[in-house]
């Protein structure tokens, strides 16, 4: 094997949308391209920052009688997603913020939203990513829910953005993120 510049890639939204939710309920996808059922919900677009995915390990050294470091063992392990949805008249974007409760009305008629200390509920969360050389990605998180929500900044010439962060937690196999990446070349 040596060096393959065609494995290099960057990750772009795939049109028509990128980042979707859905009730714990609904069906994964197994795989890549197949699509979405109706019950995935888009969330519209994000800011140029994309997606960004964070894994945090904890470990414990276990050392022997005498002083010797035998054995380093994982003590814990969290994954969280973090992107800036702009979509700022979206309800759905909204309702998945600040709670689907707390969020009434539509644009053209009004929109109402409470902002509350309530702990958001668990959902199934999906991101759609083509990658370069006809490749196309998909991350699944069977169960996570939004843990933060940063700074919103209304000002001229910037969006109006929130800050999400999705902490994903393990499914009954102990898998907090299923992958799929498949080329799409030989399907056009």
């Amino acid at each position: 094997m040596s060096n393959n510049a065609a494995n290099v890639s960057v990750g772009k939204p795939k049109t028509g949308g990128a980042i979707y939710t859905a009730p714990l309920s609904t069906a994964l996808p197994t795989d890549a391209t197949t699509a979405l059922s109706s019950d995935y919900t888009c969330l519209g677009y994000a800011n140029e920052d994309g997606l960004v995915n964070g894994a945090e390990t904890d470990s414990q050294d276990i050392v022997a009688w005498g002083g010797e470091k035998v054995l380093t063992v994982r003590t814990s392990y969290s994954e969280t997603y973090a992107f800036t949805l702009i979509e700022s008249r979206n309800v759905d974007v909204l309702k998945n913020v600040y709670g689907e409760g707390n969020v009434t009305g539509t644009i053209d008629t009004g929109v109402t939203v409470q902002h509350t200390s309530e702990d958001l509920p668990l959902k199934r969360w999906v991101f759609e990513i083509v990658m370069s050389n006809d490749t196309a990605k998909r991350i699944v998180i069977p169960s996570g829910k939004v843990t933060e929500v940063g700074e919103v900044t209304y000002a001229d010439g910037d969006a109006i953005g929130y800050e999400t962060t999705i902490s994903a937690f393990p499914d009954a196999s102990g898998v907090t993120a299923y992958e799929y990446i498949v080329s799409t070349a030989a399907a056009g």
